[in-house]
């Protein structure tokens, strides 16, 4: 038991290091969309069933659901890819704001935002429509936007993390966003990024990237080596043998053949008395299906076909596809120059490799396939965390299995939150166990223990009133500039002498415990002055934050900040977004409604009014106050898991 304690919190140790690396995803990005629907009848005019929505669900997919799983699980994401100018654009833009994803998508006029939609009915997906045509390619204006964003991606990641070069992670899932130039400027600019990722359907495509991990599908494995044209290769013993078919089909996948080394056989004697038919039968049985990524078993239990794949029947028996994977990983290192290889098959887990041939295999539980859709985004998110934090193989490999399968257990697109792995863990995700309300007296030596494990910290100030989403945006873009957010809040006193006599409206007791329920926030402390200078002094702050559409130069604490060895950041404000303009309007509808009530039981008035407030807040959603507003760059830590629900009238 101890020993398992202990390799739980060296697991934990791993998580809590990658907290704020910069880490840069770039590729495919689509919508998912799931429709969920009762169905308790078959319509009159086909035998195909009636369906009724009940509940639809948005969430990022692609290269998006892995920039929101790295922002989840502590990264500090920045997404760059093309993205249409439509709906479903501008719903994948308020996936990635509420996950706190850095959108730095390309807006792409007139070439669509791939969608999945998927029917579900009783949990079970009935039918999947695909929008968004590969054959869309950018344009060269297009393709040039989109290199000047990764230039500006790029340097930006490496400023706020202080000079450090980011980690990259390419997500080419053949939609078109990665044309032949964007690759070639990946290749070139290799050197900036520290570690690199790459998940591609056709691995092929990225020669020369010298990436530090690749995780294929068995599926994209095998395309990749039937292409790189290995027919034969010594072999010995039971050695597993693929055979190239020697040509590539213009219109669909190479053909494999997977069985014993040439001139040997897997048939014991038994077998051939048994069926000498069968024993004298060579070459492969069963033909690749068009499924995309996909190898199954089929129903003798002796044969495996999938895209471009045939098991022999008989060289093959007893052969697993994690058995197969792993006496391959030599290759598959060399054709992909990668450091770390790690096929990934489904519900059965990955085999990972090292180049020093170090070897690893993990294992899943099988779920229902709408239970694991991005779940290998999951599985990328951590393991490039891992890796950029220079853990070893052995426990990146299991972190990254970890994560993916913990967000296994219900239908929607996968995301693993860093909390979740942490629980996972056994381990709490604050650090020493202190509360989140604290008092000043605390506030040293919690800032110190940070400090100590090289935690940077995150401080602002503000009054919070009546909290909205605009505040909770603030916060969570202030929590995306460092490892550890504290907020102080002004006492009931101070908020007095700085708005008036009738403010608060909500006392400091309910504002503090508010802003210590929301994840962004790592502690709360109460101040009683008019300004924070005290609270700086004492905190010494790596990041000042202020809102505002001033420059940092005139935030009154930047002298002090900047003496004590800190930056100043300042978020923008969208105009009259603001707590005053909410209590402006309950006001002016508690105005509205007043004559009405003469008429009226006189219980009814209060009655009317006391529901006002929150139908008010809620019409409101997402203004913050104009001392402490938000800008368009949707940054900070997740509360939802970056999906949204909504429900047809």
């Amino acid at each position: 038991m101890a020993g398992a304690a202990a390799e739980q919190r060296r697991l934990a140790t791993v998580v809590e290091s990658w907290l704020g690396r910069p880490v840069l995803i770039v590729g495919d990005a689509m919508l998912d969309e799931w429709r969920f629907a009762d169905s308790d009848r078959l319509c009159r005019e086909a035998p195909a069933p009636v369906l009724t929505l009940r509940r639809r669900i948005s969430a990022a997919g692609g290269a998006a659901n892995t920039a929101v799983n790295v922002a989840t699980l502590g990264g500090r994401a920045v997404l760059v890819a093309p993205v249409g100018a439509d709906v479903a654009g501008d719903e994948l833009h308020d996936c990635l704001d509420r996950a706190g994803v850095w959108d730095r998508t390309v807006s792409q006029p007139g070439r669509p935002t791939p969608v999945k939609r998927r029917m579900l009915a009783g949990n079970q997906i009935l039918l999947r429509e695909d929008s968004g045509d590969p054959d869309d390619a950018l344009d060269a204006d297009g393709v040039s936007r989109l290199l000047t964003a990764l230039d500006c991606a790029t340097e930006e990641l490496r400023a706020a993390a202080g000079g450090e070069a980011p980690t990259l992670v390419v997500c080419d899932y053949g939609l078109g966003a990665l044309p032949a130039p964007v690759r070639a400027w990946l290749v070139a600019q290799r050197e900036r990024y520290a570690t690199v990722a790459l998940d591609a359907h056709d691995l092929a495509d990225w020669r020369g990237l010298a990436p530090t991990v690749v995780t294929p599908s068995f599926a994209e494995a095998t395309r990749l080596l039937a292409r790189a044209g290995g027919a034969s290769r010594p072999t010995g013993g039971t050695e597993l043998h693929l055979e190239h078919s020697g040509s590539d089909p213009t219109d669909g996948p190479s053909e494999l053949t997977v069985g014993a080394a040439p001139g040997r056989t897997h048939i014991d004697s038994a077998a051939h008395a048994e069926s000498p038919a069968r024993a004298d039968r060579s070459g492969p049985v069963g033909e690749p299906t068009a499924s995309e990524g996909r190898v199954a078993l089929t129903g003798d239990g002796l044969s495996v076909t999938g895209t471009g794949v045939t098991v022999n029947t008989e060289a093959g028996a007893g052969v697993d596809r994690a058995v197969l994977a792993e006496s391959r990983l030599a290759e598959l290192h060399a054709h992909t120059g990668a450091d770390v290889v790690a096929v990934t098959l489904d519900t059965e887990g990955a085999v990972v490799g090292g180049a020093d041939g170090e070897r690893r295999r993990s294992h899943s539980t099988p779920v229902p396939a709408s239970h694991a859709v991005g779940a290998g985004d999951a599985y990328l998110a951590a393991m490039t965390l891992a890796l950029a934090a220079d853990a070893p193989l052995p426990t990146a490999a299991q972190l990254a299995q970890l994560a993916a399968t913990i967000t296994v257990s219900d239908t929607g697109t996968c995301v693993c939150l860093r909390d979740d792995l942490l629980a996972a863990l056994d381990m709490r995700p604050e650090i020493g166990g202190h509360p989140s309300l604290v008092g000043t007296d605390e506030l040293d030596a919690i800032v110190a223990e940070h400090r100590e494990a090289g935690r940077s910290v995150v401080f602002t100030n503000g009054c919070f009133d009546v909290l909205h989403r605009g505040h909770v945006r603030y916060l969570e873009q202030a929590r995306a500039l460092g490892d550890l957010l504290i907020v102080a809040v002004n006492s009931d006193g101070s908020v007095r002498r700085l708005k008036g006599p009738d403010r608060p409206v909500n006392p400091v007791e309910d504002r503090g415990a508010l802003l210590a329920a929301l994840s962004c926030v790592d502690h709360v402390v109460v101040f009683e002055e008019d300004s924070p200078a005290a609270l700086i002094e004492a905190v010494r702050p790596d990041v000042y934050v202020k809102g505002g559409d001033y420059p940092p130069e005139l935030v009154p604490e930047a002298p002090l900040v900047r003496r004590l060895g800190g930056q100043v950041r300042t978020l923008g404000y969208v105009p009259d977004r603001s707590t005053s303009a909410i209590i402006e309007r309950i006001r002016s509808h508690s105005q509205d409604l007043s004559p009405q009530a003469t008429d009226r039981e006189p219980d009814a008035v209060p009655h009317a009014q006391a529901n006002m407030p929150d139908a008010v807040p809620h019409a409101q959603a997402g203004m913050p106050d104009a001392s402490l507003s938000t800008g368009t760059q949707p940054t900070g830590a997740p509360t939802t898991g970056g999906s949204t629900t909504t429900r047809p009238s």
